[in-house]
């Protein structure tokens, strides 16, 4: 049987065995799909981003980074930053906590656990906005009682971060779960049997196991919290200078008819979706190789 595999290969190898002519695609058909494929890249992706960076050096680099560096564009830039460091880790905690018990544990309830970690991508991030105001507004049910304590939610900085973990925190779990479930439970129960603790576990046995995928889901979460635009304008109140993040701001500037300085700061928001695409790029080369290396 060996034999006769190795002697399939070496025929194979040396061209004997020729692809069934019924079964290949005719080359007009192959370079018609590969120009419609390009075509569709180039205007619906490339031309856009193209323009973008266009139409910020329009008026030169003098003119660009004087848009950067104006006070109301810096504000937006750290509180984009500031809602980011702040929702990425509280939803790296929960998507693994719920990976883990998804994939690791049997309880009641799971299956609607796994359907609210999915809320987020079928309801509005308007409606989520919206929410926020319902609850925590000052005509909302927590209002009276935060307006008593000077509390500041809606229409601040905790408004934008609570919105913006909401609009995020499936990104994390989503990657996991899949992950997780594949990998089943065999190797976390053969520690646990040689005495290993649940924290060593996790550490030692799972975590290497899924760091490449918490890894790629949290490029996506941060990405997805640095272009949020609906939940976050709802609950922001467009206070310039302190409740606006970069989308808001480029909104604003457009609206205002400050061309240049618009897509300069929209030009910050393309750069990090090229970023994204390189580290999404080199994780999943990564991830690929590690799968070699296992395999050989």
């Amino acid at each position: 049987m060996a034999g006769s595999a190795a002697t399939l290969g070496r025929a194979k190898a040396a061209g004997h065995f020729q692809s069934n002519p019924a079964t290949r695609e005719r080359a007009w058909v192959r370079w018609t799909l590969l120009a419609l494929g390009l075509g569709f890249f180039a205007l619906f992706l490339l031309l856009p981003l193209a323009a973008v960076f266009t139409e910020a050096l329009r008026k030169g680099w003098d003119t660009y980074l004087a848009s950067l560096i104006e006070p109301d564009a810096v504000s937006a830039i750290k509180l984009t930053l500031l809602a980011a460091v702040i929702s990425v880790p509280l939803n790296v905690v929960f998507g693994v906590s719920a990976a883990w018990a998804i994939t690791k544990h049997d309880f009641r309830g799971k299956q609607l656990l796994i359907t609210l970690i999915d809320l987020p991508f079928s309801v509005s991030p308007v409606v989520a906005g919206l929410i926020y105001v319902l609850i925590f507004g000052a005509q909302g049910w927590f209002g009276p009682w935060l307006a008593d304590h000077d509390i500041k939610i809606i229409f601040a900085v905790p408004g934008i971060v609570l919105a913006t973990v909401f609009v995020t925190f499936p990104f994390v779990a989503r990657e996991l779960i899949p992950l997780m479930q594949a990998q089943g439970r065999d190797e976390e129960e053969a520690a646990t049997v040689l005495g290993a603790s649940g924290f060593k576990t996790f550490w030692h046995v799972t975590l290497p196991n899924i760091k490449w995928g918490l890894l790629y889901g949290v490029i996506l979460c941060n990405a997805r919290a640095f272009g949020e635009f609906g939940a976050v304008s709802v609950v922001s109140g467009h206070i310039r200078g302190q409740t606006n993040t970069l989308p808001l701001q480029v909104e604003i500037l457009y609206n205002e008819y400050q061309f240049a300085a618009a897509f300069a700061v929209a030009s910050l928001l393309a750069l990090l979706a090229l970023v994204t695409l390189g580290l999404k790029q080199f994780v999943e080369w990564q991830a690929s190789r590690n799968v070699v290396k296992e395999e050989a």
